[in-house]
């Protein structure tokens, strides 16, 4: 698959296909960033950190996974001087290869692009994992709620992937085990630990 270099948003927690993200941008880096991306029709890869802080701290350097995923703006917003409030999607998962640190401590790094998804059916013994979303999509709709979700339609409930993706986005892991996920490529896996967490989670 082709790679190319693109600029990089560390986050404690990753992203996945498909899902929303917004942001509140205030760091010089990162107004450089989305402003580069709105002249360039580009998009820019949120990578989760591995250890370090999502805000610039003098001394001090991030460290990253070697797996993120690509987002395209959705929209941009100037709330305040030097303040945006941003909207971005979910695209492509993507590997990690050879990254620098830049000016204003911006990174950039090699783009891999994972295979695209296979959107396996829902096996039966998971198929109540798609019922539990469905039923929080609905009762958000019900309520009014459903612009605080981190989804959008179409809502891809027989979909192995979409599915597990959106649980992944919505359960309190630590954020060690979303990144893991999120480099899980085998979607009835991802799954299927998911199922596992929520199994022993507290009730």
């Amino acid at each position: 698959m082709a790679t190319e270099t693109l600029p990089l948003f560390p986050l404690s927690q990753p992203v996945f296909p498909e899902g929303l993200l917004r942001l509140t941008i205030f760091e010089v880096r990162y107004l450089h960033l989305i402003r580069r991306c709105q002249q360039e029709g580009i998009a820019f890869g949120v990578v989760p950190l591995a250890g370090g802080s999502e805000v610039q701290k003098a001394g001090a350097q991030e460290r990253l996974h070697d797996i993120g995923c690509l987002v395209q703006l959705l929209s941009v917003q100037a709330i305040q001087p030097a303040v945006l409030s941003v909207a971005c999607v979910g695209t492509t998962r993507f590997r990690l290869g050879e990254r620098a640190r830049g000016a204003y401590g911006l990174w950039s790094g090699e783009i891999i692009p994972c295979q695209a998804p296979a959107r396996l059916p829902i096996p039966a013994d998971l198929q109540p994992l798609a019922d539990q979303l469905g039923g929080l999509i609905a009762a958000a709709q019900r309520q009014g709620q459903e612009g605080d979700i981190p989804m959008r339609p179409p809502y891809r409930l027989d979909e192995c992937g979409w599915v597990a993706d959106r649980w992944a986005e919505l359960l309190p892991l630590p954020a060690a085990e979303k990144a893991m996920l999120l480099a899980q490529d085998d979607e009835v896996q991802r799954l299927q630990q998911i199922a596992g967490w929520l199994s022993a989670a507290p009730t």
